[in-house]
């Protein structure tokens, strides 16, 4: 059976989409069947690996109207699939809201693909709403990227409470597979400060590579193409390479 990741944290902007859409390229590159699901409504990560948010996307295969298969879609790199997302997926958590079994539409939507692939890694949007526990509750571990800034310390607390209680009522086999460093510049005292302090807290929970401020982790999701194929030789994508690595290394 393949490992099922999710990507998750409630604050915006801390690379989450940039290292999910990373990781899986190098874990893809490694020799790993990956699938990329994107579950935000923005379709970011649609947009970021360069697949089509046209039909049939997320939205239909939670609703029953495609097969899980006829949701796939190829990317640019091999061994890298991806499920894209639209805005249609925005109105989901209203359309679920009564119902019983709503925090596991994405569990059961994803578990014929578990045979087929080695790793599925699923990008969540920015909140702790119904979309995020569907995540939670589909997933084995969940990566928590985290940008090196005072207020990140104070979101991780609520989302390690929520991840405590969708163990305890929605998914026991839940784990917390790793807290990870984004945007970290070395320049700043700050940055460092936050570096130790979540070490400290966390220990061998919080992953060995940094992934560093860099311009062309920035430009590669406007072109649809992930660091691997946008610029391989930048800092950026040695980072996430080595971050890869730490990851299938974790099983």
């Amino acid at each position: 059976m393949g490992k099922c990741i999710v990507f998750v944290n409630q604050k915006g902007g801390v690379g989450k989409t940039t290292s999910a859409i990373n990781i899986g390229a190098y874990i893809a590159l490694a020799g790993k069947k990956v699938l990329l699901v994107d579950f935000d409504s923005q379709g970011n990560m649609s947009s970021g690996i360069g697949v089509s948010k046209d039909k049939p996307t997320i939205y239909e295969l939670l609703a029953g109207q495609i097969e899980t298969e006829k949701a796939i879609k190829r990317t640019s790199v091999e061994n890298l699939d991806a499920i894209s997302a639209s805005i249609d997926l925005s109105g989901v958590e209203i359309e679920l809201a009564e119902a019983d079994d709503r925090e596991f539409y994405l569990k059961n939507a994803l578990e014929p693909l578990k045979t087929k692939y080695d790793y599925i890694l699923i990008d969540c949007p920015p909140s702790l709403g119904l979309l995020t526990l569907n995540g939670l509750a589909a997933a084995d571990s969940v990566l928590v990227p985290m940008q090196c800034e005072y207020f990140a310390l104070e979101g991780i607390t609520l989302l390690l409470q929520t991840v405590q209680k969708v163990q305890k009522n929605i998914n026991p086999s839940l784990t917390i597979g790793g807290v990870f460093f984004t945007m970290f510049d070395s320049r700043t005292r700050l940055a460092q400060d936050v570096v130790m302090q979540v070490k400290s807290y966390f220990k061998d929970v919080v992953f060995n590579t940094i992934i560093p401020r860099n311009v062309r982790l920035s430009e590669a999701p406007s072109h649809g193409l992930p660091i691997c194929k946008y610029d391989p030789s930048c800092v950026g994508a040695r980072s996430y390479e080595k971050l890869a690595e730490e990851v299938i290394c974790r099983g």
